[in-house]
Formats: structure tokens, C-alpha cells, sequence
């Protein structure tokens, strides 16, 4: 049972073959499963479990703290942990953390029981981005990992509305968990380390470790930024009197956009630069946000969050090949991937509290 579960010991996986991006593929888009449907798992939260707009974006800040916390611990663990035995633990804990939300109601616990579910989300993040960026085309395989987990977001978007009618609160919880066993038989072709498997980006670049921290500040300062919006962007809408169908359509739209952002990543690559991409991406992901403060109809609204989410996930790809080339081994895209969570962690909070003040307006 281990061996078919993680493989033999001592085999070496081809880093670049298609069974190991199919693997990291599917494994990544589990991780962060939450977080890819957070607004309307906020909905959920609001509507069918009872708890106010405030306490939702605490338990998702619980959560993504927890994701935090993992990608935190990896920076210390990535070279001394086994990374199929790792992340096979991971899914483990996202099982059960599921499985546990679906009988805690109670604000406290179900922020308790996320947190640790939360954990598990961010060792596979952590790690399968590291896979990535150690393969010879980091910046397509980051392009298509994320272009797949918006896939996956597209798909379930339009049915959350469906589910919390029909089983609840409890169903999507269900679904989360049964997601995660799905990971399990992929973790035998993932590597079981980095070391051994470096690859040397042609565009690698040796910089100092100054440069590294403002690069590592650049992606926390981008992600607080992205996810105050993101978090509230269902209620955002729900609040300008859009119906709770014409915001899921449109945020499900707007998924279609971010997968044409993330595959322009993926196809144009590194052949035009990186600085160029990155340049056009953060501004294109900051205008539209302006046009959120006078929203007036479903259309309007649909055309803000696709813009933005175009540009986002055209923007994400470039950060992460970014760090990788600074590394071969793969340690500055776990640090990377920590600095990202700590800014999606503090996201959440500064737009509950954003909220408390101002409301929506």
C-alpha cells in the first residue's frame, strides 16, 4: 500500500514528463480549493450558516492563515521533508477538515477546524509550486497550473447557488473533502525532493539577498491588495443589488478571462520578458477595481471582475517564474509562496475590518 501510494523510495521521477505536470496539475488545483471559490464560499458562510459578513471573512482569514503558517513551515522543511510523504499528509488533513466543518455550525470551532484544514492547503501549495519552478519551462507550467485551477473554479461557480439550495452548506463541505481523496493516487509521481532534480533556468539571474526581500515585499504587498477585493467581491455585488445568480455568472465569466490571462502567460512565456508582462498585469489588475465603488448593473459588473481577473492571472504566473529563476532549487518559490499566503491572510482581515467602518461604499 505505501509503495502504490508514494512509489518506490528511491525512484527518481522525470521532472519534465507528462505524468508529473499532470500530477502537480491536479494536486495544486486541490490545494487551494477554498480559496478559488472564496467568494462564494463566503456566501455560504453568510446565508446558510448564519454567520455575519464579518465573522465569514475571519473564518477565511483562519484559513488562509493556516495556509500561512504551512508555506512558513515549508521554507524550514522543503529540503528535509519528503515531499510525496508530505503532501500525501496534506491531502489527509484536508479530508478530515472537511469532513469535520460539515458538524461544526459553531463560529468558533468551524475557525478552529479551518485554520487546520487551512495547514494542509498550504503544504501542497508550497510544494507543488516548487515542482514548477524546478522544471525546464517554469513559466508555461505555472501559466497552465493556474489556467487548470481556474478550470475548476469556472466549472463549480455556476452550481454553488444550486448546492447551498439543495444540500446546504453541508454539501459543498462534502465536496471539498471527496476533492482531496481524488490527489491521493497522483502523489507517487511527484519528486521526492529538490535537490535532485534541478533544473537551470536559461534565464536565471544571481542577484543579492536585498533584491530578493524587495521582490519577496513586492508579491505581499500584491496579494494583501488583491484579496481585500476578493474576498467581498460576491457580497460586493449582492450589496449593489445584483441577484446572487447574476454575481455567481459573473464571477464563473470571469474565470473563462482569467484562464486567457493565465494561458497568455503560458504561451508567450519569458520569450518577451518578464518586466513587461508584470507591468500590464498589476496596472490592468488595479484600474477596474476604481469602477467597483459605482456599480449599476450585472453587465457592469461581469466586465469589472473579468478584466481583473484577466490581468491577475496573467500577472501570477510571471511573479512565481520570477522567483524560481532566482533559485534552481526551488526554495525561492516556497519563500515566495509564503509571502504570497501571509498577503492573502491579511487580505481578509483588513477588508472584515474596511467593512465594520464603511460598509460596502
Amino acid at each position: 500500500m505505501r509503495e502504490i501510494l508514494f512509489g518506490s523510495p528511491d525512484r527518481k521521477v522525470d521532472i519534465n514528463s507528462m505524468k508529473l505536470l499532470v500530477a502537480t496539475i491536479l494536486i495544486h488545483t486541490i490545494g487551494p480549493q477554498t480559496v478559488l471559490l472564496l467568494p462564494g464560499f463566503v456566501q455560504g458562510m453568510v446565508e446558510y450558516i448564519g454567520f455575519s459578513d464579518q465573522q465569514a471573512g475571519y473564518v477565511v482569514s483562519a484559513e488562509l492563515w493556516g495556509m500561512t503558517v504551512a508555506t512558513i513551515a515549508m521554507m524550514l522543511l522543503v529540503s528535509r521533508v519528503n515531499w510525496r510523504h508530505m503532501i500525501a499528509l496534506s491531502l489527509g488533513i484536508m479530508i478530515v477538515g472537511n469532513l469535520l466543518s460539515v458538524f461544526l455550525m459553531d463560529f468558533s470551532a468551524f475557525l478552529v477546524v479551518r485554520f487546520f484544514t487551512g495547514l494542509g492547503g498550504g503544504a501542497i501549495v508550497a510544494l507543488t509550486y516548487a515542482t514548477f519552478g524546478l522544471t525546464a519551462k517554469a513559466d508555461r507550467n505555472f501559466g497552465l497550473g493556474i489556467t487548470f485551477v481556474l478550470v475548476y473554479s469556472a466549472a463549480v461557480y455556476p452550481f454553488m447557488p444550486w448546492i447551498y439550495a439543495n444540500v446546504g452548506m453541508e454539501g459543498m463541505l462534502i465536496f471539498f473533502s471527496l476533492f482531496a481523496v481524488v490527489g491521493l493516487p497522483f502523489v507517487r509521481h511527484m519528486p521526492a525532493s529538490g535537490e535532485e532534480h534541478i533544473e537551470v533556468d536559461k534565464r536565471a539571474v544571481n542577484i543579492d539577498w536585498n533584491r530578493k526581500a524587495l521582490a519577496l515585499a513586492a508579491i505581499f504587498i500584491y496579494f494583501v491588495a488583491n484579496f481585500v477585493v476578493w474576498t467581498y467581491i460576491f457580497r460586493i455585488g449582492v450589496a449593489a443589488g445584483i441577484t446572487e445568480q447574476q454575481v455567481a455568472n459573473g464571477l464563473s465569466l470571469s474565470q473563462f478571462l482569467g484562464i486567457a490571462g493565465a494561458l497568455t502567460a503560458a504561451i508567450v512565456g519569458a520569450r518577451i520578458g518578464r518586466g513587461i508582462p508584470l507591468t500590464l498585469g498589476i496596472l490592468g489588475g488595479t484600474i477596474p477595481l476604481v469602477f467597483l465603488f459605482d456599480l449599476n448593473s450585472a453587465l457592469f459588473y461581469a466586465v469589472i471582475v473579468s478584466v481583473y481577473q484577466f490581468a491577475w492571472n496573467m500577472t501570477h504566473p510571471y511573479l512565481l517564474a520570477a522567483m524560481a529563476s532566482f533559485d534552481p532549487s526551488g526554495k525561492m518559490v516556497v519563500y515566495g509562496t509564503a509571502m504570497q499566503f501571509i498577503g492573502v491572510s491579511i487580505g481578509p482581515t483588513v477588508g472584515a475590518i474596511a467593512i465594520n467602518i464603511d460598509g460596502y461604499e
